[in-house]
């Protein structure tokens, strides 16, 4: 139980840590990006007013942008590298040939190279001689 205990610390600080990060990246170098294109990396201003009642669309705005580009980066950083990194191990790792195989007659695993069952005698024809 104790280790399970600081695994999951350890997993909640480097969360932290990783999301500050990812906070840093969309702050300094994207959002600065958006605005250089748009005018303004800032739609908190945006509102409209209907009926007395105040409407700041722009702050949903702010953080739809924000979790889209949150979503993106951690898609990027994260998830396309384990996805190649497990693409190449499993290129790399060709599947074990068997080494046993049913007879036909009782359908017993032998050895794929036996020439008779030792469980029913039977003669295996389709290993090719030696």
């Amino acid at each position: 139980m104790r280790g399970n205990v600081v695994d999951l610390a350890v997993a909640v600080v480097i969360g932290a840590a990783f999301g500050a990060v990812v906070k840093s990246l969309i702050d300094d170098l994207i959002m600065p990006i958006i605005a250089a294109l748009v005018g303004t990396p800032d739609f908190s201003g945006l509102s409209f007013t209907s009926n007395g009642s105040q409407f700041r669309y722009g702050a949903f705005l702010n953080a739809l942008v924000l979790f889209i580009l949150i979503a993106a980066a951690i898609y990027f950083i994260i998830v396309v590298p384990m996805n190649k990194n497990a693409e190449r191990r499993a290129r790399g790792l060709a599947p074990a040939e068997a080494t046993t195989k049913p007879c036909p007659e009782c359908l017993s695993e032998i050895p794929r190279a036996a020439r008779r069952c030792a469980f029913c005698a039977s003669e295996q024809h389709d290993v090719a001689a030696a």
